[in-house]
């Protein structure tokens, strides 16, 4: 008995010692554990949301946040590209052709005595200006002789220009002279009827609804023309639109020579240039319903501009940022462009009322291309002095800028970019980039998970189908002033030599197998996000002289402001 009561004491013992030689050492594994886990946590990225839309942060903010692999370089360069940047694939082989057919009978074969077709357009200068060009097609359509367009003076851009005081109306006259007769004011006699057609209206449409009215009573004014004929018309018919578009409205010469001066101060400082129509203001970002993290400043502001429109629903910005409407910040539109093989010595122009955010806003992107510039930025006060009182003569400018840039790049899809869109096919098919937003949006959110590398691979994937390049989008697709098919015309033959030529030397299609083909554009990804058809919001009816009847298709008036006014350019 006392011998087990030995044993069982030395055993004792023995896991005495053995813990407390043990306790010491998972002591300290214990505490570089915790040192481990803290250290982690602190070197662990912050989550992104929202906050990669922080209008503040600066170009070189990736840079700092060092567990982060997404660095955007520092050298002039942007991101690899297998072909030239400032030029499109193939365009020396695409050309504009709007010249009429010989069953194309003259003006003065087809227009009927004693029928004036009158136009009132609407919104700001870009949405007029295709209200312009198809109010003489209208007129070709009725045998009419058109008197020349009255621009919208209260709209919501409120300016008081006729049309002689922005284009050339003695050009536009006579450069249409086989193609419709045009007088500048309607002759004494007849009286107006004030109608207003659909939105879309073919040649049927106008004969039917139109046509009647104005041969029994002579004079018609069609009233907030704008989209009021249909997008796709016979061969002739489109022809037309092109010859009115790009050949016979043409700005006066005030405005043109000040448009070529800014030209020309870019052109000094850079051989080629990027225009950026931003369209970042408060208006368009409250129409939206897109969030970018500024908190309830940010939602109250743009709340209480969204509310004046009641017809919007409430927003919802995660999935409008899904769907591709969210304009892309400022930031985002620069790391596009960087990936897409911009380098950060590239001057930018920048097109833009007042942008959202101001300076704290522009900060990044002025970051990553320093050379920033705009109308005001090279241009004094006193040059100006005589367009600034007007909004559609500094459009004008604007306009006339993005148009002779080398690329042209667009943050939305209203009527500027989609006539200069159509017109840069046109005349060559300059470079002309809209962001593919619906695809990029996801791209921006998972940026920190990636390298720079990786990042640009998939922007220029993304963009593949959205940079202006020939055949790029169908024929028939989109808005006719975006996309004129009708009248472009392609030289197969050079092309055919071209292509032999490269096959006898062993650069021919085997050659080219690396090359990324032009993608057609997925009906999903191309979202229209400006120039909503609101056909029952109109402003209230133009003030009408004593001898004027009213015939209204639509018929419905507002108070509200007209979102495609407020949106059009």
């Amino acid at each position: 008995m006392a011998n087990l009561r030995r044993r069982h004491h030395r055993n004792n013992g023995g896991n005495l010692r053995f813990i407390s030689q043990f306790l010491p050492a998972a002591a300290v594994l214990f505490a570089v554990f915790l040192m481990l886990f803290f250290v982690l946590s602190f070197l662990a990225p912050l989550p992104r949301h929202h906050l990669l839309h922080r209008r503040g942060s600066s170009a070189e903010d990736e840079k700092s946040k060092g567990a982060s692999a997404f660095s955007v370089p520092v050298r002039a360069t942007g991101g690899k590209s297998k072909y030239d940047i400032w030029k499109s694939r193939d365009s020396e082989f695409f050309y504009g052709c709007s010249n009429s057919s010989r069953k194309f009978a003259k003006a003065d074969v087809i227009t009927r005595k004693n029928r004036y077709l009158m136009i009132a357009t609407s919104g700001g200068l870009n949405q007029q200006r295709t209200g312009i060009v198809d109010a003489v097609v209208a007129a070709r359509i009725l045998n009419a002789t058109l008197v020349v367009p009255k621009l919208d003076q209260r709209s919501y851009w409120k300016d008081a220009s006729n049309f002689e005081d922005i284009f050339d109306v003695d050009w536009f006259i006579s450069t249409l002279v086989d193609d419709v007769i045009i007088v500048k004011e309607l002759p004494q006699g007849p009286k107006v009827t004030t109608m207003r057609v659909p939105r879309k209206c073919n040649e049927r449409c106008y004969e039917k609804r139109v046509l009647p009215v104005i041969t029994k009573r002579h004079a018609v004014r069609l009233t907030k023309f704008d989209y009021r004929l249909a997008n796709r018309l016979e061969t002739d018919l489109q022809k037309l639109r092109c010859r009115v578009n790009y050949h016979a409205v043409k700005f006066t010469s005030p405005i043109l020579g000040m448009g070529q001066v800014l030209v020309q101060r870019v052109r000094v400082m850079s051989k080629h240039f990027i225009a950026l129509h931003l369209r970042f203001e408060p208006d368009m970002l409250a129409f939206s319903g897109c969030y970018y993290g500024g908190g309830d400043k940010e939602r109250k502001e743009l709340g209480a501009i969204r509310r004046r429109w009641k017809t919007l629903h409430g927003s919802n910005p995660e999935k409008a940022r899904r769907q591709g409407r969210c304009p892309l910040t400022p930031k985002e539109v620069g790391l596009m462009l960087r990936a897409l093989g911009y380098g950060s010595d590239v001057h930018i122009y920048v097109a833009s009322g007042e942008v959202y955010g101001g300076e704290e806003t522009l900060a990044p992107l002025k970051a990553l291309f320093p050379n920033y510039h705009s109308k005001d930025t090279i241009a004094s006060k006193e040059e100006l002095e005589s367009f600034s009182k007007f909004s559609s003569r500094m459009a004008a400018l604007d306009f006339i800028v993005c148009d002779e840039s080398d690329v042209f790049v667009t943050n939305n899809n209203g009527n500027m970019a989609k006539i200069l869109a159509g017109r840069r096919r046109y005349f060559g098919h300059k470079p002309t980039i809209r962001p593919n937003a619906k695809k990029l949006s996801k791209l921006f959110v998972n940026r920190g998970n990636m390298t720079w590398e990786e990042f640009a691979s998939k922007v220029r994937s993304y963009q593949r189908g959205f940079i202006g390049l020939p055949n790029e989008v169908r024929p028939g697709r989109g808005e006719f002033h975006e996309n004129p098919s009708t009248c472009i015309c392609e030289d197969t033959n050079a092309k055919a030599n071209r292509d032999a030529s490269l096959r006898k030397f062993g650069m021919g299609k085997d050659s080219r197998k690396g090359e990324e083909p032009p993608e057609d554009r997925d009906i999903d990804d191309d979202i229209e996000v400006t120039d909503p058809d609101f056909d029952d919001e109109v402003t209230p009816q133009e003030r009408r002289t004593m001898n004027e009847t009213t015939l209204d298709y639509d018929g419905i008036t507002s108070d509200e402001p007209e979102i495609e006014d407020l949106l059009s350019d």
